[in-house]
C-alpha cells in the first residue's frame, strides 16, 4: 500500500495522485486530504490517520508541504518507505515570503498566511534526517518554488540510508514522474 500527501493549496484528487493510483495499480494507493496550510491541524489529521490504518507500514509519497509533513510522520509512525516529490523541508521560509497574503486552497477555502504559520511549521522540522528511515528524494533543479539544493544536501550527506535522484529542469509541479513512479514501482513490486 502507498499513501500519497499533497502539496500546500492541493488536495486527494490533484494531478500526482490520480497518476500513482492510474501508474502503481494493483498496488493501492491511498489519497487524504488534510489542512496543509494549518500545520497543527495537518498534523494532527495525519496522525489520525495514520494511527487508524490497516497496513502496518506503508509506502508514503508526499509531494512539496506533503514530504514535509511525511518527513515528521516517518519518525511517528513505521513506512516502508518515504519518498520526497520537490519537498518544502524548510516551510517557514516559504511561510515568510507569503506573510500577510490571501491564498486559496484546492477547496476553495481563503486563508492569509501568518507569522503563527510560520511558527508551527518548526515545530514539526526534522534536522538530521540520517537516521535510518528508508527515504528516497525526487527532485527537480527548476523548482522555482523551493531551492532543491536543501533537500539534496540535507539527504546527500545520509550515505546508504537515502536515494537522491536530481533532474535537471522541471519545476516545482515536478516534470520527471514516470521516471519516479518506475522507482517507487520497482520497490513497491519488491516488497510485494
Amino acid at each position: 500500500m502507498l499513501v500519497y500527501l499533497h502539496g500546500l493549496n492541493s488536495s486527494s484528487r490533484s494531478f500526482k495522485a490520480g497518476f500513482l493510483r492510474e501508474h502503481l495499480a494493483p498496488h493501492p494507493v491511498r489519497a487524504i486530504d488534510y489542512p496543509a496550510h494549518r500545520p497543527e491541524a495537518a498534523i494532527a489529521t495525519l496522525e489520525r490517520f495514520f494511527a487508524g490504518l490497516d497496513h502496518p507500514s506503508p509506502a508514503v509519497v508526499g509531494s512539496s508541504m506533503g514530504g514535509f509533513y511525511g518527513q515528521y510522520l516517518a519518525r511517528r509512525f513505521r513506512f516502508s518507505h518515504l519518498y520526497l516529490i520537490n519537498p518544502a523541508l524548510t516551510p517557514w521560509a516559504f511561510f515568510d515570503e507569503y506573510a500577510g497574503q490571501t491564498l486559496t486552497t484546492a477547496d476553495g477555502e481563503r486563508y492569509q498566511v501568518s507569522r503563527e504559520q510560520t511558527e508551527q511549521t518548526r515545530r514539526y522540522a526534522v534536522e538530521q534526517p540520517c537516521d535510518g528511515v528508508p527515504t528516497t528524494v525526487f527532485l527537480d533543479r527548476g523548482d522555482e518554488v523551493i531551492d532543491h539544493r536543501i533537500a539534496e544536501r540535507l539527504y546527500g550527506e545520509c550515505g546508504a540510508g537515502a536515494r537522491v535522484r536530481v533532474w535537471d529542469g522541471g519545476d516545482h509541479a515536478f516534470q520527471h514522474l514516470d521516471e519516479a513512479v518506475a522507482l517507487i514501482r520497482a520497490q513497491l513490486d519488491a516488497d510485494a
